[in-house]
């Protein structure tokens, strides 16, 4: 049975913080809010934590699992970026959209889509997620929680809780999420691509849904 944390979604407890991380680096699975939906997470270089999190979600190698980091200056170290590159992320972020980029070598190779190389990566504008971050002191695995057949990610911190306490190692609570998983865009062949759309504004892209 998950633990079960209340915390508040713009002052986060510390006291709180320090639990859930240290549930993160003992080998947890965890649910949190985002800017988006919820996310499970778990710590980037836990194997065994990262297997859980694709067997509940029911997804493979090739699904991009993202990098949720806490700012911009973690971003060299995990994904290859380039000045064009960065402007883009850099005007969208923090904010709810994932940039698929070139993983380098410091994303464990079963982290990064096996063929391409490449891995998600984001920095949320929510105070729990960034809070928790801040206190691991490196960046989170995570993925959109939304379970297999659902037609929406979950939102309702009561209901995973429901639904998934016994898969779960912690549910924080920071109140009702948005409904929507976060926009996904590619920057690898050095435009934006529109993977899927979410929460976030395409058109400062350039792009629209009908290129999704």
């Amino acid at each position: 049975m998950s633990q079960y944390f209340e915390i508040h979604p713009d002052t986060p407890q510390a006291r709180l913080i320090k639990q859930a991380a240290q549930i993160v680096r003992q080998g947890g699975l965890i649910a949190l809010p985002t800017d988006s939906s919820y996310a499970l997470a778990c710590q980037l270089d836990d194997k065994a934590a990262v297997e859980r999190l694709r067997r509940l979600r029911e997804i493979d190698d090739r699904h991009h699992l993202t990098l949720m980091c806490s700012d911009l200056s973690e971003l060299g170290n995990f994904a290859r970026v380039d000045n064009r590159q960065y402007r883009w992320i850099k005007g969208a972020t923090p904010g709810p959209y994932v940039f698929i980029l070139e993983a380098t070598k410091e994303v464990p190779r079963r982290l990064s889509h096996p063929a391409r190389k490449t891995i998600g990566v984001r920095v949320p504008e929510h105070a729990v997620a960034l809070a928790l971050l801040g206190e691991l002191g490196q960046p989170l695995i995570s993925a959109t929680l939304q379970m297999p057949g659902d037609e929406a990610p979950m939102n309702d911190p009561s209901e995973i809780r429901a639904r998934l306490e016994k898969r779960l190692d912690l549910v924080i609570d920071g109140g009702p999420a948005p409904a929507q998983p976060t926009t996904v865009i590619d920057l690898t062949s050095g435009e934006p691509e529109l993977i899927r759309v979410g929460r976030g504004d395409i058109e400062r892209f350039g792009l629209n849904a009908a290129a999704a």
